[in-house]
């Protein structure tokens, strides 16, 4: 189950979404987010499926990644479903037993639920897949560089960002290699009721977060060895630029909003 979790991790490629602007990529990612909140209707859905399937096709990103990346979320799709299903009020009653009660109301809010968590967390790992945590950084920095003139540390808030999202998938991977350990141990982690399993996994959180702490300690000492003294007066060796394609994608993006709100306003 760790292995299938893929926030943070990169593809490396050289198709057009990867060559995109960091900056472009998180204001459409927002703009993204947004227009999933405005979907009203089925074909709305329809519409960014669509959109979602186009930019995994052009940027080379496999569904098989994308479905693998939400396995861990499958705990919490399922309870989303059930609770907007059995617990959602309507007069068009389906299906009845003692205090459960099934709706065609719930049945449509279920699955518009469902969809729009995975199209929602689909969307935000398209970011990372095809954005390295640096390029995030150094566009993340940039979007809230109007902040600094309020005192703000933004480079110090990015690069923490920066920071997390790299050590996801070595804290993942750290983490499933003291799980082999303790298995070599006799420990047994995959059995048993979910409070035994769960009381099982406790005594990984010592090791886990002594390799967290040292892996902390290592970077902070290796910055220091760098001369590192923040962001003020930092160069880069790639300065970004917005090209063509940013704006093509930034039209993509405002045509798709678009269409979401005219399908939401003919109700199809």
């Amino acid at each position: 189950m760790l292995k299938d979790i893929t926030l943070g991790q990169y593809f490396p490629g050289d198709t057009v979404v990867h060559r995109l602007d960091p900056r472009t990529k998180l204001i459409l990612t927002v703009a993204y987010i947004a227009a999933i909140f405005m979907v009203g209707s089925w074909g709305g859905y329809a519409l960014v499926f669509a959109a979602l399937a186009a930019v995994c096709a052009v940027a080379h990103i496999k569904p098989r990644a994308l479905l693998k990346g939400l396995k861990p979320l499958v705990f919490i799709i399922v309870f989303t479903a059930v609770l907007n299903l059995f617990f959602t009020r309507g007069d068009d009653i389906l299906f009845q037993w003692k205090f459960l009660r099934v709706t065609y109301t719930g049945v449509e809010r279920a699955v518009s639920m469902v969809l729009r968590i995975l199209l929602l967390v689909s969307g935000t790992f398209l970011l990372t897949y095809t954005t390295s945590p640096l390029a995030i950084t150094d566009g993340l920095e940039k979007l809230l560089s109007p902040l600094k003139k309020l005192r703000v540390p933004v480079y110090e808030l990015s690069l923490m960002m920066c920071i997390a999202l790299r050590f996801i998938p070595t804290l993942i991977e750290e983490t499933d290699r003291i799980m082999s350990a303790q298995k070599a141990r006799g420990a047994d982690l995959e059995t048993g009721t979910l409070p035994e399993r769960a009381r099982a996994l406790l005594p990984l959180l010592i090791p886990l977060f002594i390799s967290a702490f040292r892996r902390a300690d290592e970077l902070a000492l290796a910055m220091e060895c760098r001369c590192y003294n923040g962001g003020e007066g930092r160069t880069r060796m790639k300065e970004l630029h917005m090209a063509w394609r940013d704006g093509a994608a930034f039209a993509l993006g405002a045509a798709l909003i678009a269409g979401i709100l005219l399908l939401r306003r003919l109700g199809i």
